[in-house]
């Protein structure tokens, strides 16, 4: 088995979690085999003295698929 991680920077105005929700399944949209993720980073972005938006930088990692060449 092998498999290759990536990361994805997910935004969201709602919470930390929505972040992260947003950013796995938009790249499950493309990308097959999603096992788990790791979020290495949070940061955000403040208006008027509130939380305007939540910044998650996380690590996806997902299988490889072995192919034959046709």
């Amino acid at each position: 088995m092998v498999e290759k991680s990536i990361t994805l920077t997910g935004s969201s105005a709602n919470s930390i979690e929505d972040a992260v929700n947003l950013a796995v399944s938009r790249a499950a949209v493309t990308i097959e085999g999603i096992r788990r993720f790791e979020v290495q980073h949070v940061s955000g972005t403040v208006e008027n003295g509130t939380v305007a938006t939540w910044h998650v930088k996380l690590q996806v990692t997902f299988l490889i698929q072995d192919r034959l060449h046709e």
